[in-house]
C-alpha cells in the first residue's frame, strides 16, 4: 500500500496534537508548514514531521492537506494554494467559521473539502471532533478523515449546518469544563480543603461523570436521580443551581459562542 501523504499548513496547538496522535499511524509520512519557522522547528524536533519550505512544498509533496491556521487567514492561504491544487487533492480545514463551500469557492470548483472542529483534550488522546463533508466529498474521504481524527479521540458525523453548534458546545466546550472545575474546586477549598486537594475531587468526579455517560446506558437525568436523596446533600447543592439558574446559563452559554461562529463567516 502506497503512504498516505499528509500535510499541514500551520503547525500550532491543534495542529501539534493531531500529529502527536498520527506520528505512530502506520504507512504516513507528515509533513508541515509554518510561516513562524520556530514553532515548525520545535514541531520537528519532537515528532517525525519533515518541514517544507513553503505552502507550494505542501501542495506538492501532500495529497491530504489539512489547514489548521486562524480563519482570517483561511483566504490568504487559499489564494497561494489554488494555482497549485488538482482534483487528487483531499483539504481537510480546522478554522472555525468557514465553511467548506467558502473554501471551494477561494479554491477551485471540483475541490474535495472536509470540515472539522476538534478541541484540546485532543493533546490527552481524549479530543471530541466534529466532522463534515463538503459538496465535492466522498465516502472514502469522509471515512478517512474520521480515521485521522479519532488518533485523537472520538468523531461525529454532522451536517454541515450544524458545525456552528458543534463549535460553541465542543470547540469552545473545555474552557467551560475548566471554569466549572475551577469554580466547583474555590467551592471546596471554602470548605475546608486546600485547592490542589478540591480540584482533584473535582476533575476526576467529572471525568468519571462523562465516562458514565458516554457508556449510553443512561440519560444524565436518571444519573442525577440516582445520586440524589430526597433531604441530603446532593439535593441541597442541586437547589441552589436551579434557584440560580445556572443550567438556562449554560444553555445561553452555548447560544452565544454558536452565535459568534456564524459572525465570523461573515
Amino acid at each position: 500500500m502506497n503512504p498516505l501523504h499528509l500535510g499541514f499548513i500551520g503547525t500550532g496547538r491543534i495542529a501539534r496534537a493531531l500529529i502527536a496522535g498520527l506520528c505512530n499511524r502506520e504507512n504516513t509520512l507528515i509533513f508541515g508548514f509554518d510561516r513562524d519557522k520556530a514553532t515548525l522547528d520545535s514541531l520537528s524536533a519532537d515528532y517525525p514531521l519533515q518541514p517544507a519550505g513553503s505552502i507550494a512544498g505542501i501542495a506538492q509533496q501532500a495529497e491530504v492537506i489539512i489547514l489548521a491556521v486562524k480563519p482570517y487567514q483561511i483566504a490568504e492561504v487559499l489564494a497561494e494554494l489554488k494555482p497549485l491544487l488538482t482534483e487528487e487533492h483531499l483539504l481537510i480545514s480546522v478554522a472555525a467559521g468557514i465553511s467548506s463551500e467558502f473554501i471551494r469557492n477561494n479554491a477551485i470548483e471540483t475541490l474535495r473539502v472536509i470540515r472539522v472542529m476538534p478541541n484540546t483534550p485532543a493533546f490527552v488522546g481524549e479530543g471530541m471532533t466534529a466532522l463534515a463533508r463538503g459538496k465535492m466529498a466522498s465516502d472514502k474521504d469522509v471515512a478517512l478523515a474520521c480515521d485521522l481524527f479519532r488518533s485523537i479521540g472520538r468523531v461525529a458525523i454532522l451536517d454541515e449546518s450544524q458545525m456552528d453548534a458543534a463549535t460553541a458546545l465542543s470547540g469552545s466546550g473545555p474552557a467551560y469544563m475548566f471554569y466549572m472545575l475551577d469554580a466547583l474546586s474555590e467551592g471546596g477549598k471554602v470548605c475546608g480543603l486546600s485547592y490542589d486537594e478540591a480540584l482533584l475531587l473535582a476533575a476526576q468526579t467529572m471525568l468519571g461523570a462523562a465516562k458514565m455517560v458516554l457508556t449510553g446506558k443512561k440519560h444524565p437525568a436518571e444519573l442525577i436521580g440516582d445520586v440524589t436523596t430526597p433531604g441530603g446533600t446532593t439535593e441541597a447543592g442541586l437547589k441552589v443551581m436551579d434557584d440560580k439558574c445556572v443550567r438556562q446559563i449554560l444553555v445561553e452559554t452555548v447560544a452565544a459562542a454558536a452565535a459568534r461562529s456564524r459572525e465570523l463567516m461573515k
